[in-house]
């Protein structure tokens, strides 16, 4: 079968009369091919996330490269699948004096739907209780629901969401999260593009990073953090100055750090190495072959933020999304 996304060598650069043209992607590779999951499509703002998206709805024509969706060219023919794609890119478009009912059934007039679709949308991201409320009325986050609930009216294989948690404050955050696993859990494949690390770790498995327009990385969330994490070890030792001094000739960045606050080792003095996790268990090694022994250890797992920013680490690249350039 088929990936439902794919895009081999995608570039994309916008000409500019004075000569200094803008390259927001240049050779991007993606797959999403799990039906049902939730994948991360992650980068620092003008990384190219939004241009890369546009692509794959067919709404700019991409400088080279291919772009399928459902295994159709979406360059040429994305309106044979249009049907099977629901998408948010950037701030939802509805029409401010009209009820959030209203937004919806226009919608489904247009997509020749039944008005039971507007019921069940509206049910799935929870706004059936305010749907009689003018959409200007509307919080940042029911906006964000509301066009969520547009995207899902045609009950999509595939929903594209651009940046879905922007702007939104903790509540509204934690609600889009759990909108995302509700929808996923029905068996619809979500592409979420977002620099939120945090959330992007709490709702998806798998996820791309990419960063001036090129892919730096992309897997499962575990492979990612395994391969570009960083594992803190924090040793409990009583003469934590040499143990720096040990571990750093042997090419470990270690760091004194307070005392653990509680328990049998309180006052115990403690020092923090950052590691791969491939090297956690040499620190115990080197500090035994001097002469050094721990009292207490214990390892701090990492997360998808220290991998994204150890993949993404200067040397700053020149922005690719300026003002007027799409992102």
């Amino acid at each position: 079968m088929s990936s439902i996304v794919e895009a081999v060598g995608l570039e994309k650069t916008y000409r500019r009369r004075r000569g200094d043209d803008v390259h927001a992607l240049r050779g991007l590779e993606l797959t999403v091919g799990e039906p049902g999951a939730v994948h991360g499509f992650l980068g620092p703002n003008g990384s190219g996330k939004t241009t890369a998206i546009r692509c794959l709805l067919g709404l700019i024509r991409p400088t080279s490269g291919e772009v399928r969706v459902f295994g159709v060219d979406a360059t040429e023919r994305f309106h044979e699948v249009a049907h099977r794609v629901g998408a948010i890119v950037e701030s939802p478009k509805m029409f401010p004096n009209f009820t959030g009912r209203k937004n919806l059934s226009l919608l489904a007039q247009i997509y020749k739907l039944p008005s039971t679709e507007v019921d069940r949308v509206l049910e799935i991201v929870k706004l059936d209780g305010r749907d009689g409320d003018s959409f200007g009325s509307y919080s940042l986050g029911m906006r964000q629901r509301l066009a969520i609930a547009g995207a899902l009216l045609k009950d999509p294989e595939l929903l594209i969401l651009d940046e879905p948690a922007n702007g939104l404050d903790p509540a509204g955050i934690a609600e889009m999260r759990d909108l995302i696993r509700s929808v996923a859990n029905q068996g619809t494949t979500i592409l979420v593009s977002s620099h939120q690390l945090s959330e992007i770790e709490q709702v998806c498995t798998e996820a791309t990073i990419i960063y001036n327009g090129l892919v730096v990385e992309s897997g499962s969330l575990a492979d990612i953090r395994a391969r570009h994490g960083a594992v803190d070890v924090v040793v409990g030792i009583d003469q934590p100055e040499r143990a720096v001094q040990v571990l750093g000739a042997a090419g470990m960045a270690a760091t004194a750090r307070p005392s653990s606050p509680s328990g049998e080792l309180e006052g115990l003095p403690q020092i923090t190495v950052d590691v791969a996790p491939t090297d956690a268990a040499r620190v115990t090694k080197v500090l035994a072959d001097n002469g050094l022994y721990l009292s207490e250890l214990r390892i701090e797992a990492s997360t998808l933020e220290d991998a994204f920013f150890r993949l993404t680490a200067p040397p700053s690249p020149t922005a690719v999304d300026r003002v007027g350039v799409p992102a």
